[in-house]
């Protein structure tokens, strides 16, 4: 969930929204709902808090899990992040799923005075203390950008040992530093594709093993999703809106790649995948980056998911470009509660 504006919105509609789809959600037996984290981003989300929406809707809510999609880490102090997850997975009765990453993204930081190249630093320490203060003692860290004397978190979490705990990953790096870790991950198909994304989920299980975790570790797919009572208005309705949302993640990445070359830093493969968003047409956007269908065409669209990547769970973006109506994301997520999600349980 963003949380979006809509054309001529306002903070106050956005919110409304946003809370009126968790309480369908919540009404139709939709697992969890997983909030992103936007800032300073007046055309696109209210989400710069998503922590304290996630407090909103667990006490609205009784059931659901409350996932974070995610906690950009390096933007905060982590001590004070332990306290606040802990705060949330008390008020939520231990339902909080909390999602980590540090973007991909530069603005945000050269808002906060952050330098973007310090992020997995800064990450790697930040996962280090909040896994030490959620043991429940009073500790210490001594870090390059964290530095904490005798604190002991309270409330703790919930749930033991730390609430479950998922990472985003997008380059094979980073795939074998999650696997190392031993944390469950977040994958999309925004950038290279479904190949692209094979190959790392083999080089994230690989890791796996070799660090001596149990079993393959567990992959959910992030991906923009859109159910219709047909198939041909599945494949209509969402096509201007998803166009724009490639579009728009393509100058994103690009204004990324700028904001890097400028401060000196390694752009990495910004330039292909820049081409490849650039060049999609809407059947190439069809065939491996979104799952648009009818009730049964989503369902064999998961299963082929499950069979080649090895997913067990999908997060679905109802509303990626943000252009969809109201009752269009509404009624796709009627579809899929009530008639997609009964063939995986």
């Amino acid at each position: 969930m963003e949380f979006g504006f809509r054309e001529s919105g306002s903070d106050v509609e956005a919110f409304r929204e946003g809370f009126d789809l968790v309480d369908a959600a919540e009404s139709w037996g939709l697992d969890s709902a997983w909030l992103s984290e936007f800032h300073f981003s007046p055309q696109r989300s209210v989400l710069s808090s998503p922590i304290v929406t996630a407090s909103a809707i667990a006490a609205r809510t009784n059931r659901m899990g409350i996932g974070m999609a995610v906690y950009v880490l390096p933007l905060t102090n982590p001590l004070r992040v332990a306290e606040e997850a802990a705060t949330l997975d008390q008020i939520s009765g231990g339902r909080l799923e909390f999602g980590i990453g540090r973007s991909g993204f530069r603005r945000a930081y050269n808002s906060y005075n952050i330098d973007y190249d310090e992020s997995q630093e800064r990450f790697d320490e930040a996962l280090a203390v909040l896994r030490e203060a959620w043991k429940g003692k009073p500790f210490s860290f001594d870090g390059k950008f964290y530095k904490v004397t005798e604190a002991q978190v309270v409330p703790q979490p919930v749930q033991k040992p730390t609430p479950p705990m998922r990472m985003a990953a997008t380059s094979p790096g980073t795939f074998s530093k999650v696997a190392k870790e031993g944390l469950p991950l977040f994958v999309g198909l925004r950038g290279d594709g479904l190949e692209a994304l094979r190959e790392n989920l083999d080089v994230y299980r690989a890791g796996w093993k070799e660090a001596g975790h149990a079993g393959n570790g567990s992959v959910y797919l992030r991906v923009p999703v859109y159910a219709a009572d047909t198939q041909e208005a599945a494949l209509e309705e969402p096509r201007e809106n998803i166009v724009y949302y490639f579009e728009r993640q393509a100058k994103m990445v690009a204004a990324s790649q700028a904001n890097a070359a400028s401060a000196g830093s390694s752009t990495g493969g910004a330039a292909k995948t820049i081409a490849t968003l650039q060049s999609l047409t809407y059947d190439d956007i069809l065939k491996s980056r979104v799952a648009f269908g009818s009730s049964q065409s989503l369902i064999d669209r998961f299963n082929e998911w499950s069979e080649v990547l090895g997913i067990d769970g999908v997060i679905a973006e109802l509303n990626a470009g943000g252009m969809l109506t109201e009752a269009q994301v509404k009624n796709s997520l009627r579809i899929l509660t009530h008639d997609v999600m009964p063939a995986f349980k």
